[in-house]
């Protein structure tokens, strides 16, 4: 399966009979899938299958959904209403010699709001059924379209990040082979360290200072988070060949990464182990922020 991106747009338009209706859809980055819809009044029927089809192709995201319906070529009726006009008119009666005023005039009654009502044609089930069927079908046009979008995104968020698993590899081979951290390096600053204190003070356990050197040495060997680094890497490989929606966990395996460059930089113990830490947790940090964008 290929790589999501959270990040997408798509639109889709159509006819149904009266009936012109178009889709947008707008999809931004989320913890989880939330999609969030807009339609015109007296089109909730469709809201149901629309929240369906999205929950089947999407995982995570916040995708605004708006609908736009409009009804040309109907021929609008006027329709007096008929409850209003009677209680506009029993007032009026009742007003009559107690306000010194001219009568009402016609257009003024009629002008008055709630009296008369401009609708639609009305129309009969099966043309209302056949448009809410349309509908939802142009989702699902607009809906593939969003989803290509996000494959899209997600192959090209997926080589940013095979560039920056790369990176990670060769500066964790690059702490491995550092002079810094090989054995007889670390010995022989002790050495120099534990001689330079004997030197200042006759008080000085030789054989104390020795075993202390030894655990000092043993903190500051790095083999354990080089090879972590090494498994994090191609666990995440593997997570990416495989493809599907995979933000959550290569999110927790950046944080591991995180963690093992930290305990890096932590243990270093000369200059040049030091800013291949420093690069590392660079590198990291640009891994995570990519991440932050899948599915």
């Amino acid at each position: 399966m290929a790589l999501s991106s959270m990040t997408g747009f798509a639109r889709s338009h159509g006819v149904s009979g009266t009936y012109v209706w178009s889709w947008e859809l707008k999809s931004v980055n989320a913890k989880g899938l939330d999609l969030r819809m807009r339609l015109p009044t007296g089109w909730d029927a469709v809201e149901v299958p629309v929240r369906r089809r999205g929950a089947e192709a999407l995982s995570r995201g916040n995708v605004y959904v708006t609908l736009t319906v409009k009804r040309e070529g109907v021929t609008p009726m006027v329709r007096i209403n008929e409850p209003v006009l009677d209680a506009v008119l029993a007032a009026m009666k009742n007003l009559t010699g107690r306000v010194d005023a001219e009568a009402p005039r016609l257009d003024g009654v009629l002008g008055l709001k709630g009296v008369i009502d401009v609708i639609d044609e009305e129309e009969d089930e099966n043309t209302r059924a056949a448009a809410e069927a349309a509908v939802v079908a142009g989702f699902d046009v607009a809906l593939s379209g969003l989803t290509e979008m996000r494959k899209h995104e997600g192959k090209a968020i997926g080589d940013v990040l095979g560039e920056r698993l790369k990176e990670i590899a060769a500066l964790a081979k690059r702490a491995d082979a550092a002079p810094g951290r090989k054995a007889e390096a670390i010995k022989a600053r002790l050495a120099e360290q534990i001689a330079a204190l004997l030197q200042t003070s006759d008080r000085f356990d030789a054989d104390r200072l020795h075993q202390e050197a030894i655990l000092i040495a043993t903190k500051a060997d790095i083999r354990e988070e080089l090879d972590r680094l090494g498994s994090h890497v191609a666990q995440a490989r593997r997570l990416m060949s495989e493809g599907g929606a995979i933000g959550r966990r290569l999110d927790f395996l950046a944080q591991e990464l995180n963690r093992e460059a930290n305990t890096l930089c932590a243990k270093a113990n000369d200059v040049e182990l030091t800013n291949i830490g420093l690069e590392l947790k660079s590198v990291v940090e640009q891994f995570r922020e990519q991440v932050q964008n899948l599915e």
